[in-house]
């Protein structure tokens, strides 16, 4: 074995290969061949699209689980530890096994190199394998046609949604986005779409391969009745559903996507209703409008698009506080700031843009002219993220509150620290 730690792996992988991002499937399709040389036994749902894929993943999870399958789930990045990505029947990889599958697979690559996210693909689909799972639950990364995810068939894939992001590899609008997100649906398999205004593009794709489409609106649909809700698709109905231990109004349609995917998929793999209820009400997923109490509340959000901004921007709308929202934010420099900014500018009173290091990274004082540009509002920028977070609560009040928002870089931290959230010092009156 070339390393015995997991952090070695890590580190090693990131030089590995010439570009930390490049598409394609060809250098995963050659080691997988070599892997797995015989055809996996278990049912594989890919989950890809701009937002939503990471709570997809996890109602799946909780559905299935609650129903007696054992789940694989991947997904990515990760928040605090590598082993969030990696999880079978509910528990995450621990190191030594994560290490073992990194050895299988540098053994079994020969001289071809591969990314870091080539290399935790696999690792997955290897630890998956050896752990004699019902099902694989897989994230998209980037994109779909040409991500390394997709070099596994899946028995039902679903695109969640369709959004402008990472346009330097998908493209410069939805049709682009949409056809390459759709690049994960399979001829005769179950291909569901939840974005209710679906690029054409996508459609196409779908209609030329011959899946099986499940659109929402047409193929299946979802209405709130007061305190529960209810689904429907052809002859399948459930009524007096639980909403979704997720926050947010948006969860529901999350919900109602992965329930047209389980019944896509209801001959290989049947779910009771209880089951679905037991998932709905069970479901956790950190990171997405995750809220800590104490002297004032926080609220961290992983969202760095616009879509998802506008998302978090209707949350706190409907979540309103009594004081002023002061936010925290912190963004990729191939990020759409500016859109972001838009989305939440009327969510926010005071902001606090902090920089973000590294290759890809953007400064306070570059977010802080973008927030000036677009609201008019001079921002407060902080160059360290634990400096943000101690003048932001000085400058806070009783009845504010603090919302921590952007890359996974900017709420990673926080949430790493959430012992000391509640235990700062009062707000000033």
């Amino acid at each position: 074995m070339r390393f015995t730690a997991l952090d070695d792996w890590l580190n090693w992988q990131e030089t590995q290969h010439p570009r930390a991002i490049e598409l394609g499937l060809e250098r995963v399709r050659v080691v997988l061949s070599r892997l797995q040389p015989e055809p996996r036994p278990h049912v594989v749902i890919t989950v890809g699209g701009t937002n939503g894929k990471g709570s997809c993943v996890a109602l799946l999870e909780a559905i299935l689980r609650a129903a007696g399958y054992r789940v694989g789930t991947y997904t990515s990045p990760h928040l605090l530890r590598y082993n969030e990505r990696i999880r079978v029947a509910g528990a995450e990889a621990d190191d030594g096994t994560i290490c073992r599958a990194f050895s299988h697979i540098d053994a079994m690559r020969g001289d071809g190199s591969l990314t870091y996210f080539e290399f935790g693909t696999l690792a997955a689909l290897e630890i998956f394998r050896d752990a004699a799972i019902d099902v694989a639950v897989l994230e998209v990364g980037l994109g779909g046609r040409l991500d390394a995810v997709n070099v596994v068939d899946a028995d039902a894939a679903l695109v969640v949604s369709v959004g402008i992001d990472h346009i330097d590899w998908l493209g410069p609008d939805r049709d682009s986005i949409g056809y390459e997100k759709a690049g994960i649906y399979r001829s005769n398999r179950p291909a569901i779409c939840a974005d209710p205004d679906p690029p054409s593009r996508l459609l196409d794709h779908a209609h030329k391969l011959g899946a099986h489409l499940w659109r929402v609106g047409f193929d299946y649909d979802f209405a709130p009745t007061g305190e529960t809700w209810r689904w429907w698709a052809g002859d399948a109905r459930l009524d007096e559903l639980p909403f979704p231990a997720l926050a947010g109004r948006h969860q529901i349609g999350n919900a109602a996507a992965v329930l047209a995917t389980l019944t896509s998929l209801r001959d290989r793999l049947p779910v009771p209703a209880d089951a679905v209820r037991t998932g709905l009400s069970q479901v956790r997923l950190s990171g997405r409008f995750q809220a800590f109490h104490g002297p004032v509340e926080w609220i961290l959000d992983v969202a760095h698009n616009p879509h998802a901004a506008a998302v978090l921007a209707d949350n706190l709308r409907n979540r309103p506080c009594a004081g002023r929202t002061l936010a925290i934010v912190g963004l990729l420099a191939d990020k759409d700031a500016s859109g972001v900014i838009q989305a939440m500018a009327h969510a926010v009173d005071d902001w606090y843009p902090v920089t973000l290091t590294g290759l890809r990274g953007r400064t306070g004082a570059e977010i802080a002219e973008i927030v000036l540009r677009v609201t008019g509002v001079r921002a407060t920028a902080q160059e360290a993220l634990s400096e943000a977070c101690h003048t932001v609560l000085a400058a806070a009040r009783p009845n504010d509150r603090i919302v921590v928002f952007g890359s996974f870089h900017t709420v990673a931290p926080v949430l790493a620290a959430q012992p000391w959230l509640s235990n700062f010092p009062s707000p000033h009156p």
